[in-house]
């Protein structure tokens, strides 16, 4: 018996349209489940390559995948109601809105409303350490307003604007902050302890995968904004 799906070309293409079409449009949802990154669009994606396969397999008179597929159909429906449902009374701020494209795309509402949850908005003055070189990070932070210069070994290498994360390098490692930021002037700002963060991700996949994603993305622009500051000063000087 030949797997649903997988026919010879010579079956395939004898295939009616309409049974070619649903065929193939199932496989590239599935796909492009695959390559999202949000829960939510992957139960919608997943849902619709159902429903498609669902169209197909009655189409063709397979009682058996009808079953199936309108068993998986009817569990991402189940899933994607109940999302909608939790997240129906989750409100943001502002200043919390800004912050979910660069700590928590991708998770539901509920998840992010968690994840800010576990840590506090505060208001910081110029002169305020957040991080020190050598010393453990102790708080993860997102600068919302304000600036921070980027201090090593005395010299200033950079600076945080608001936007940035501040401590994403090492924060979930433990390991020792590579560099010291210090506010340069008043700033609001969110931040989360590294004791309460650590053990907090670990224990949810979904939010941990986010939050990695989150940190990546502000490594490169990091990185962006460095590259353009050296080649502004006129590049790096080698000692002779």
């Amino acid at each position: 018996m030949v797997a649903p799906g997988f026919f010879p070309k010579d079956q395939l293409d004898a295939m009616p349209p309409a049974d070619a079409l649903l065929l193939h449009l199932s496989y590239a949802l599935l796909l492009a489940a695959v390559l999202v990154a949000r829960p939510f669009t992957l139960r919608l994606l997943i849902a619709l390559a159902a429903a498609s396969g669902l169209a197909r397999a009655l189409w063709i008179g397979d009682l058996a995948s009808s079953a199936w597929l309108a068993l998986l159909l009817l569990a991402c429906l189940y899933l994607l109601g109940r999302n909608l449902y939790e997240s129906r009374d989750v409100r943001f701020s502002a200043e919390e809105k800004g912050m979910l494209d660069s700590l928590v795309a991708g998770l539901s509402k509920t998840q992010a409303r968690h994840l800010i949850d576990q840590g506090m908005w505060l208001n910081g003055k110029e002169g305020d350490v957040l991080t020190r070189e050598g010393e453990p990070v102790e708080h993860l932070y997102y600068l919302a307003e304000g600036e921070a210069r980027v201090m090593s070994s005395g010299t200033q290498v950079g600076t945080c604007r608001a936007g940035d994360l501040v401590g994403e390098l090492t924060v979930l490692s433990g390991e020792v902050a590579s560099a010291t930021v210090v506010l340069t002037g008043p700033a609001r700002f969110w931040c989360a302890p590294a004791d309460d963060l650590r053990p907090y991700v670990e224990a949810h996949e979904d939010i941990r995968r986010a939050v990695e994603h989150g940190f990546a993305t502000a490594l490169k622009a990091k990185l962006r904004a460095s590259n353009r500051t050296i080649a502004e000063a006129g590049g790096v000087t080698r000692p002779k």
